[in-house]
């Protein structure tokens, strides 16, 4: 089985789309995924969050989130606001193990950027990407300020001693500029790490069909079908 966490450079990058897209391109190549969202913010208890536009997106309907707090806050700030229970990485992972037993694929979506903290004791998706001995995607911005962006996020995970799979741009503009169309070079200059995808933007606005069948196009296909038959 395959575990794959997903990050981001910071919040509003695009890793649910990104997320919903490596999941319908998973189900596409025949296999089994599930999708863990270990904690929402900012959402009412009963409204749609993360994974309900993944599964809306994706067709994917094995996803679990553990914990929600209604305020659009880092989910150890908002668990302290709501007085709500916070997060523990023990029971984020073994969730994300009992889904890797019985999947091919589990993905596991941050909240915001990587170091962003998530529950009990400070843990971040470092923690739990480590604890999982997981690699993890990076999403990115297209624009001015996501070489510096990335680069940390990049070496956040080398420092950790994780593997990055790779970098995908969450939202490419129809029209890119200078600075976007420079990126896709200097990306992978100064983070060593390769650019193996890019979700159009407005993709998210996209019904199941349409998004489904064009999924496994936004990412490099020797890429997508090394990482999604990794074991």
């Amino acid at each position: 089985m395959s575990i794959l966490v997903v990050t981001g450079t910071s919040t509003d990058v695009g890793k649910t789309v990104v997320t919903a897209a490596l999941a319908a391109a998973a189900r596409e190549a025949g296999l089994s995924v599930a999708v863990c969202k270990p904690a929402q913010t900012g959402v009412a208890p009963g409204e749609p969050g993360d994974l309900a536009e993944v599964t809306r997106l994706s067709g994917v309907t094995a996803v679990v989130e553990l914990a929600r707090y209604p305020e659009p806050l880092a989910p150890d700030t908002a668990a302290r606001r709501s007085g709500l229970p916070m997060l523990r990485c023990a029971d984020v992972v073994e969730t994300v193990r009992a889904l890797d037993d019985r999947h091919d694929l589990v993905l596991v979506e941050g909240a915001g950027g990587l170091l962003v903290r998530l529950g009990a004791e400070g843990f971040t998706l470092v923690d739990l990407a480590r604890a999982l001995d997981a690699p993890a995607v990076v999403v990115a911005a297209a624009a001015l300020g996501t070489l510096n962006h990335t680069e940390l996020t990049i070496r956040a995970l080398s420092a950790a001693g994780l593997a990055c799979a790779g970098t995908v741009i969450g939202s490419w503009p129809d029209e890119p500029g200078l600075a976007e169309r420079c990126n896709l070079d200097d990306l992978p200059a100064v983070t060593g790490v390769d650019v193996v995808g890019s979700v159009p933007a407005g993709s998210g606005r996209l019904d199941s069909a349409s998004f489904g069948a064009a999924a496994s196009t936004w990412f490099d296909g020797t890429w997508l079908k090394a990482t999604l038959t990794a074991r």
